[in-house]
């Protein structure tokens, strides 16, 4: 069995039980064997290993769970993107621009763009993305789109209720209806989730309880977009159906915050539905930003994803949306952290990524600096110096 000792770590994020929210260890190293930590502890302690990495005194952290991505589409929406920044609010209706896109493209075409948005976040620590489909939006096109995402990541997302496309305008019944059964059978085989964009403009609770409930029968765990573009009942309707996670959560009440908590374990170590907050969003889109302290404080598990997407959140960097999320949203720089690595992995339902302890995927990132502090401190500095997935240095 190959081994890799990863040392001379000067601050090491474990998010293992220790005396602060991020396990911190420091003067450290991390035994790798196979695609699994096999030890951490002091550096001066490290054991043997067939191969050796010394980090020079840097910081190394678990690497980041992106568990909110749309990679699967073609074309761009830059000019919908200047004339926002020009004045003109943020509807989702340019979604259709990208559908008509899409469907016109080649598997090749789509399969591209899917590995370049994949490389480009992995190059900037992300090890683990999650992919939705949701610009196909006919039943060979959500399929393919799902088929063609699950080449790069088994964590897939049947977003079929994206919008309703423009051939069904008229018959919002007639497209669930078409959701729910064919296009639903010909993506399930290639979906570990299943989410709606419950949103006025998009799917009313109604549909969106429907659509989530049959993709439930076949074995699908639910996601949510919710509550992005005003107050809804989004956030309750992911709380009802046991949603791993409902995401946007930019206008909550008090009733949504107090469901979120309501889920919590009975450990008291967080809440069962995670609420995933999007900050590339709102700064692409000039809206306010989720209060993200507001939901720390009730005791809501949060994590950060990049929504990457062509229309409202064409970013693929954790490290720009942590910096956000301290900026804006009220989150010190170690809660910001903890949620783009252990927070996305909450909203995955995974145990074995987002931490450094032994038996978890070894997934690592070093950075160019000497503490997680950096990623906020320093926006927009390149700072992932080295990535290692699984075990591999890339």
């Amino acid at each position: 069995m190959s081994s890799l000792l990863v040392h001379n770590i000067g601050e090491l994020v474990t998010n293992g039980i220790g005396a602060d929210p991020l396990g911190i260890r420091r003067k450290a190293a991390v035994l790798v064997e196979e695609d699994q930590v096999a030890w951490v502890g002091p550096a001066a302690y490290a054991p043997a290993a067939d191969h050796r990495i010394d980090v020079g005194g840097a910081a190394v952290l678990p690497g980041f769970v992106d568990s909110h991505a749309h990679l699967v589409f073609a074309g761009d929406r830059a000019a919908e993107f200047a004339a926002r920044m020009a004045g003109e609010p943020y509807t989702g209706g340019g979604i259709r621009t990208t559908v008509g896109a899409t469907r016109a493209a080649t598997d090749d075409e789509l399969r591209a763009t899917v590995r370049r948005l994949r490389g480009e976040a992995l190059r900037q620590g992300t090890t683990t993305m999650e992919i939705k489909s949701g610009y196909g939006l006919s039943v060979a096109d959500e399929a393919r789109s799902l088929r063609i995402a699950a080449e790069t990541s088994p964590e897939t997302t049947f977003l079929g209720a994206h919008v309703v496309p423009a051939e069904y305008a008229d018959r919002p019944d007639d497209y669930v209806g078409l959701v729910c059964g064919p296009m639903l059978a010909a993506a399930a085989p290639y979906a570990k989730w299943i989410d709606v964009f419950c949103e006025r403009g998009a799917f009313d609770v109604d549909h969106a309880r429907a659509i989530l409930a049959c993709g439930q029968a076949v074995g699908l765990g639910v996601r949510l977009h919710a509550n992005q573009l005003g107050p809804g009942p989004g956030v309750r309707l992911g709380v009802e159906l046991g949603a791993a996670s409902v995401d946007h959560c930019t206008h909550l009440s008090d009733a949504d915050v107090d469901a979120l908590a309501g889920t919590a374990h009975s450990d008291g170590f967080g809440t069962r539905t995670v609420a995933t907050l999007l900050p590339g969003a709102e700064f692409s889109t000039r809206s306010p930003y989720p209060d993200a302290r507001r939901l720390l404080d009730a005791g809501v598990t949060v994590a950060l994803a990049t929504d990457c997407n062509p229309g409202s959140s064409y970013t693929s960097s954790m490290p720009f949306c942590i910096a956000l999320a301290v900026r804006e949203m009220r989150m010190t720089p170690a809660e910001a952290v903890w949620a783009a690595t252990a927070g996305g992995a909450r909203a995955l339902r995974r145990d074995d990524i987002g931490v450094l302890t032994p038996g978890a995927r070894a997934d690592l990132i070093v950075l160019d600096a000497p503490s997680y502090l950096h990623l906020a401190y320093r926006p927009g500095v390149p700072l992932i110096r080295q990535v290692i997935r699984n075990g591999v240095p890339q």
